[in-house]
Formats: structure tokens, C-alpha cells, sequence
């Protein structure tokens, strides 16, 4: 991989994606900054371990770099769109934002109208896989839009940049149908084992998922127990799902059940803790007897 700069990124947020990918490029030889106003310790200590540049207001950050990312939670996307907007136009600088959340097309869409009445150019981007590691591989990053070419060079930064087309939309409907499948799967799983659990049939389900659906249930085992930290972020994930499939004239209902689904863990226990600070649900069946411990009383 290249290790000359090409160009300056900046990045908001440090969160567990945030940071890993800003880590990546530096790592490459990218300069990374990012803002940390507002922003909780443990993004200051993520952005810290990342080796991320620390820009001391927004104003500043947009300054800085010709590349920015916007890598937050789907609720946020919006507002973060309007803040970078708001600098770059009272700035009057110019860059290049990628909009990375797990948003609905006409979502997106809204984002980069945004984006582009601040003098800006927008692309729009879909993450798909867990966060990047740089001794590892890492996500695919889907790029569509007019401007989605300038994105490639990041592949030499150590990001598996993938483009689809001009059409602004594409990259993040891509994503919409992709986690409607991992993380619903997720979210079914978890209420079908609750339902079990609070029944009192988990041993014979168990015992029938081992027989006939092996596959299926390791994969619970995988997904389920790294799930609640990251609860609360997928709500807003399903909601955007639910969205897509509601704009082309499909039932938004299922992946709203998701939703339900994952706001009912993001109030739990489980939810307080971080990724790299577990201390319960460390398996599959701490994980259903704490949830169903939380439900309501029958």
C-alpha cells in the first residue's frame, strides 16, 4: 500500500467504527482530524489510541482537510450534515464530505442537498462489515454518485473502497437491503430466544436448532452476545431500513419490529457497557436470561 499523502480526511466521529477507520488510513500515512466538542472521554481516548489530529472546533476541522466522513449514528446524520455545512459555508472553504451512515437513500439524498448548498461535493457511502483492522481485512466500503471517484484513492490508505455507479442513493440502498438481512436476523433471533427462554423451552428449542438449523444457531452465538453495546444505535438503523423499504412501496413493519426490538435492549444493563469494557452477556445464554429477566411482568 502507498504511504505518500495524497490527501487530509477528517472524520466525525471516534466512535467504535469512527475510530478504527481513521485509525487505518493513519496508519497508512493519511493525516486524520477530528472535533471532540461535546464529545464523551471515551471518544477523546479513541481518537487518542487512532492517532487521530484533534481540531479544536468545526470550523477549524473543515479548514484542515479535503476529505470529510461522516460516520455516526443514523439519527445524526442529518444534524452532522447541517454543522459541517454551516463551517464550510461561513468558512467559505471547499471539500469533499462522504456521508458513511446507515441511512435510507431518500435520507441520504436529503443529506447531500444539504451538504451541496454549503458549496460542498457530496458522495454518497454504505459500510458494510465490522470495523477495519490494520493487520486484517476490513469493510467494504460502497461509494455512489457523481463525485464517488475521488473517493478510490482511499484504497491505497488501507480501505476496500467499492464503487457502484453515479447514482447518489445506491451506495446506501446497498446497505439498507444488507443489514435489513444481518441485522434483523439478529433481532429475530434474540426475541425468539427471549420468547423461548420466558416460556421455558429453551432446552428443547436448543436441542432442535442443533439438529436442524446448526449453522443458524452459531451464528446467534456470534452475533447475539456482541449486540447490546451497539443496541441503541441500531434502532435508528432499522428505522432507516423500514424507511427504504416503505419508500419503494414495501411494509416498513417488519424491520420497525427490529427496532422494538433493540430499543427494548438498549434499556437494559447489557446496554450500559462498552465494547471493550464487557462485563455481563459475555455468551449467548447470559445474553437471553438477562433480556428476558428485563421484560415486563406477564
Amino acid at each position: 500500500m502507498a504511504t505518500s499523502t495524497t490527501a487530509t480526511v477528517g472524520l466525525l466521529s471516534p466512535g467504535d467504527m469512527g475510530h478504527s477507520v481513521g485509525k487505518v488510513l493513519v496508519h497508512w500515512g493519511m493525516p486524520v482530524y477530528t472535533c471532540l466538542t461535546g464529545r464523551s472521554q471515551r471518544s477523546a481516548d479513541l481518537a487518542a489510541d487512532a492517532g487521530l489530529s484533534v481540531s479544536s472546533s468545526l470550523e477549524e476541522l473543515v479548514q484542515q482537510v479535503d476529505l470529510f466522513l461522516s460516520i455516526v449514528p443514523p439519527a445524526r446524520a442529518t444534524d452532522v450534515a447541517r454543522s459541517i455545512a454551516d463551517a464550510v459555508q461561513s468558512t467559505g472553504t471547499d471539500l469533499m464530505y462522504l456521508d458513511c451512515n446507515a441511512i435510507a437513500p431518500e435520507t441520504t439524498r436529503e443529506v447531500g442537498e444539504i451538504v451541496e448548498s454549503a458549496g460542498a461535493t457530496f458522495v454518497d457511502g454504505g459500510i458494510i462489515g465490522p470495523p477495519p483492522k490494520i493487520d486484517g481485512p476490513g469493510p467494504r466500503v460502497y461509494v455512489s454518485g457523481p463525485a464517488a471517484a475521488g473517493i478510490v484513492a482511499l484504497r491505497d490508505y488501507g480501505l476496500d473502497i467499492q464503487p457502484i455507479g453515479d447514482v447518489v442513493g445506491h451506495a446506501s440502498g446497498v446497505k439498507m437491503c444488507y443489514a435489513a438481512l444481518t441485522k434483523g436476523l439478529t433481532a429475530l433471533g434474540t426475541e425468539l430466544l427471549v420468547a423461548a427462554e420466558a416460556m421455558g423451552l429453551t432446552e428443547p428449542l436448543r436441542a432442535e436448532f442443533e439438529y436442524s438449523q446448526k449453522q443458524l444457531l452459531d451464528h446467534f452465538e456470534r452475533s447475539i452476545p456482541g449486540m447490546p453495546p451497539k443496541a441503541y444505535r441500531w434502532v435508528g438503523e432499522m428505522e432507516e431500513i423500514a424507511k427504504t423499504f416503505d419508500d419503494v412501496g414495501m411494509t416498513p413493519r417488519i424491520l420497525l419490529g427490529a427496532a422494538d426490538m433493540y430499543r427494548l435492549v438498549g434499556e437494559t444493563e447489557l446496554a450500559q457497557e462498552t465494547p471493550e469494557n464487557r462485563t455481563r452477556g459475555q455468551d449467548l445464554k447470559d445474553v437471553i436470561e438477562i433480556l428476558n429477566g428485563a421484560l415486563p411482568e406477564r
